[in-house]
């Protein structure tokens, strides 16, 4: 099976390019910039050219394609909007894969994303999920709330630096998962007829809140972590002054996606009937505690060679000038 993978150099999609590679599929990966990409050529992925926001270069990167996995999003810092990117580049891609005779589209869409038709990314992801129902086009739809990853520059590095870590007044609890587990949801999905044409959550083993998370690390990194709680009506002002400037918009949209994180409504879901469906062992489902466990044991480990190397050097430079 010949796979498209879009968004293939994200936080999630590499981690679906990987997996999909290591199942021994063959991987093409959709990128706007071959330099940028060229890692996940190293990995043994083909790249092509094209961009969710030029619908003619679709089509040809579809040509001998079985399946699309759909990964991508807009970034805060693109000058592209969120509405053509997550929008109108989707409704592009579902429409090309439709007339290219595409047998499976998996789309990454965001849990709940129903319940807040005023926050701009929510309200795309849902019109999205909405039309991929419609267009004819055999799917899955993957819903998962927050990526472990994220958490590292969010907590860990600021509490490792002794910086403050920025947090709403109203935080709600997230059940973030690792996004390997995500990508083995998405490729499993390829396999398994039961998955077709349904919509699933995808979700860690529990929801964690930020002061969970951010006590979790300090324990974990022997530091005292500093927090700094930001006020929802701030944060609410300076989305609006962001409206103001056409470069802002994103920022804008993400801001008002914050407003769900500090909404005090769990993002979690049931997963029991998924692992069943999906044939997958919860058990082996990365649990918050072990992967932020693995990653202070690396970057401690880490600093300690570093300071073990830097008091070498001053010792023997010291020596060296005792000798002079």
């Amino acid at each position: 099976m010949s796979l498209l993978i879009v968004g293939s150099t994200g936080t999630l999609g590499r981690q679906v390019v990987r997996r999909a590679l290591d199942e021994g599929y063959e991987v093409r990966c959709l990128v706007r910039s071959v330099k940028k990409a060229a890692f996940l050529k190293e990995w043994g992925a083909s790249l092509v050219r094209g961009d969710l926001s030029d619908p003619e270069s679709l089509p040809p990167t579809l040509e001998g394609v079985t399946a699309v996995i759909d990964a991508a999003t807009a970034r805060p810092t693109d000058s592209l909007s969120i509405k053509r990117v997550d929008w109108q580049g989707k409704v592009a891609l579902i429409q090309a894969a439709k007339s290219a005779g595409i047998e499976r589209f998996i789309f990454f869409s965001i849990l709940d994303s129903e319940k807040y038709p005023h926050v701009p990314l929510m309200e795309i992801k849902q019109c999205t999920e909405i039309f991929l129902t419609e267009s004819g086009l055999n799917y899955t739809i993957l819903r998962p709330c927050g990526f472990m990853q994220g958490l590292i520059g969010q907590y860990a590095v600021p509490i490792l630096e002794k910086q403050s870590v920025w947090v709403t007044s109203q935080t709600s609890p997230i059940a973030y998962m690792d996004t390997q587990d995500i990508a083995k949801f998405a490729i499993r999905a390829l396999s398994v007829p039961e998955t077709e044409n349904r919509t699933f959550p995808i979700v860690g083993t529990r929801a964690w809140s930020a002061d969970e998370i951010i006590s979790l690390c300090g324990r974990l990194s022997g530091q005292e972590a500093k927090v700094t709680r930001l006020p929802l009506g701030l944060m609410r002002a300076v989305r609006q002054m962001a409206r103001f400037f056409q470069w802002g918009w994103n920022l804008a949209d993400r801001l008002a996606f914050a407003e769900v994180l500090a909404s005090d409504k769990p993002l979690n879901a049931s997963m029991e009937e998924v692992y069943t469906v999906f044939g997958l062992d919860p058990q082996e489902t990365t649990t918050l505690e072990a992967y932020l466990q693995d990653y202070f044991s690396r970057i401690l480990k880490k600093l300690k060679e570093l300071d073990y190397e830097q008091a070498k050097t001053k010792k023997k430079s010291k020596r060296q000038s005792l000798r002079f």
